[in-house]
């Protein structure tokens, strides 16, 4: 099976596997925030996956490495159509050049979220253009490198008072770690499950 028939086939809801997030950061009654982000997968020979970068200015997760995404508006008809018009509007994705593979776990993140992953495969070199209120660059890394197990190590740190587990990814000068690592995580473990 190629990467992309691996995709389609691990996120059919027959699939199981173990999966991380941060719900116990929050009370057993805690209320998300609905959110949606877009995992884009390059249709090529040898496909990757596109992030972007945060501007640093930003007042939250200023910097990081994230899936083009955001809260589900009330407009918004599910989490698949917040996660294209949020990648319309960072990196003017057109939606109608994104075909949905499927959905990924939910990810409840220690900020509040319950973040939908929706996976989508685009056209290869599309002319992607960073919003720059919202981002400050984009990068395509190759699915043979970010699902490789031995790339995306688990590590343990103090947050909010608290030990946390999170994942850590370094590629070409880029980290990928906390919830965008651990949505990448649990899709990979749901692919070799």
């Amino acid at each position: 099976m190629n990467w992309i028939e691996r995709i389609e086939a691990a996120l059919h809801p027959a699939s199981a596997a173990h999966f991380e997030d941060e719900r116990h950061f929050h009370p057993e009654d805690a209320v998300f925030r609905e959110a949606a982000v877009l995992i884009p997968i390059t249709q090529r020979p040898e496909p990757g996956m596109i992030l972007t970068k945060r501007p640093d200015w930003l007042r939250s997760h200023a910097g990081q490495v994230a899936f083009p995404g955001g809260k589900i508006d009330a407009e918004d008809e599910n989490a698949v159509a917040a996660a294209l018009r949020e990648a319309d509007e960072e990196l003017a994705l057109p939606r109608n050049v994104v075909s949905i593979l499927g959905e990924a776990d939910p990810y409840y993140s220690g900020s509040g979220y319950r973040i939908q992953p929706v996976v989508g495969l685009i056209p290869p070199d599309l002319p992607l253009t960073p919003n720059p209120n919202e981002v400050e660059d984009w990068f395509e890394v190759p699915l043979d490198i970010i699902f490789d197990p031995a790339n995306l190590q688990k590590h343990q740190g103090l947050w909010q008072g608290r030990m946390r587990d999170y994942y850590d990814f370094e590629w070409n000068g880029w980290r990928i770690w906390g919830v965008t690592a651990g949505i990448i995580a649990n899709l990979a473990r749901r692919i070799s499950a």
